[in-house]
């Protein structure tokens, strides 16, 4: 696997944390690391975005955007209100395939979910996985509405032909409620997938040392960590009534 895309079931959910903790824990496994933004929103010129994020916290990883735009809307809209081209699919694609020449790893991070607009003809990250033939990692909420959006997310990229690496959790309670202790088993069940990991709340606050020292524990083998589902989910779940 050298290029790896990232993806969220939506916004706010906690994808440019775990992409760091996938990028800190790949660097700490001796794996030279590229970060890819395919489209940074909400951000003027001078103002750092996602991928400088993933740097500060994870560390030694080259960076790149292929556009950027100061709105924070999807891609397509927030490019078309400045008059500024917009994303392509296969912008994304060409720029990821030519970091995955000179790197062990490339993390694509996407804009919102799956589906989120690139460009007036309706490209997506989704196609820009497709160019790629990259399996997709899926980061979702713990709580409440999760499973649907899950769902949502993982038979879309079925539909597409597309591989789903798995689930992470990208933000853990501290506390957390009926909803999210079950939906550790749910959330493997309804995507099809297996949950790889699991960051906690308040991650991204963390000191870059105390982030890159914990990040392999949040994520799983496969993601080259040691984080073990099983026993998460015995600590966690809910006991039956």
């Amino acid at each position: 696997m050298s290029v790896l895309v990232i993806t969220g079931t939506g916004t706010e959910v906690g994808k440019t944390v775990v992409t760091a903790a996938v990028a800190a824990t790949a660097l700490a496994a001796g794996r030279s690391v590229a970060v890819l933004k395919a489209a940074q929103t909400g951000v003027r010129p001078d103002e750092p975005g996602d991928a400088a994020e993933v740097a500060r916290l994870a560390g030694a990883v080259t960076t790149a955007e292929v556009a950027r735009y100061p709105e924070p809307l999807a891609p397509a809209t927030a490019a078309r209100r400045v008059g500024r081209a917009p994303v392509h699919p296969h912008e994304v694609a060409e720029a990821a395939a030519k970091l995955a020449t000179e790197h062990d790893l490339v993390l694509v991070e996407g804009a919102g979910g799956l589906l989120v607009r690139f460009d007036p003809a309706g490209g997506t990250l989704a196609d820009a996985a497709r160019l790629l033939s990259a399996p997709v990692l899926v980061v979702a909420s713990a709580g409440l509405g999760t499973l649907n959006t899950t769902e949502l997310t993982a038979r879309e990229l079925r539909s597409r032909g597309l591989a789903l690496a798995g689930i992470v959790i990208g933000s853990w309670p501290a506390a957390p409620d009926l909803a999210s202790r079950c939906n550790l088993a749910d959330l493997p069940d309804v995507a099809g997938a297996p949950l790889l990991g699991s960051v906690p709340a308040g991650s991204g606050a963390l000191s870059p040392t105390a982030f890159r020292a914990a990040a392999p524990h949040w994520l799983a083998p496969r993601l080259d960590g040691t984080w073990d589902a099983e026993a998460f989910h015995v600590r966690e779940a809910p006991r039956a009534s």
